[in-house]
């Protein structure tokens, strides 16, 4: 019984993927950047508005294991800060948005959606992240790179 809904599940996930991806921003050569203190040491400002915000344009921290998935999206999130120096908070609320992608055994990827919020600011930011795919990881609008000091 339990290998018939894993088979039914696979079977209905793979038949809700378009065959053709709407990601926008795939890079399959980007590189990840270094870690320092358990975060990226993210370098560049992204100068599309849609970065993060919009699934056509996830933040594409791929290719990892799903297992990998809270250590490098928290690596991520300790790279950045709010516009004055805000400490951020996020949480994982939601996946969307299957695509294909060569990446996964199933054939098919989705997005991961995190709820961020910036201290002393109420307003919930939603911001879309890829596993499967790589991209430049780049700070998204409304937020800043950390400092940090290289040995």
């Amino acid at each position: 019984m339990k290998y018939f809904l894993t088979l039914l599940s696979v079977f209905f996930m793979t038949s809700c993927v378009s065959t053709k991806s709407t990601l926008k921003n795939v890079d399959n050569t980007a590189k990840r950047p270094l870690v320092k203190d358990k975060a990226y040491v993210i370098t560049e400002y992204a100068s599309d508005n849609k970065y993060g915000y919009d699934p056509d344009y996830p933040i594409n921290i791929g290719f990892i294991h799903e297992k990998q998935e809270d250590i490098n999206v928290a690596y991520y999130f300790n790279g950045l800060e709010g516009l004055k120096g805000e400490k951020i908070s996020y949480q994982k609320i939601d996946m969307c948005c299957p695509f294909p992608t060569k990446n996964s055994l199933m054939g098919a990827g989705t997005l991961s959606i995190y709820e961020v919020t910036i201290d002393d600011n109420p307003a919930k930011i939603t911001l879309y992240f890829n596993i499967y795919e790589k991209g430049k990881i780049l700070c998204p609008k409304g937020f800043k790179i950390k400092k940090h000091t290289l040995d």
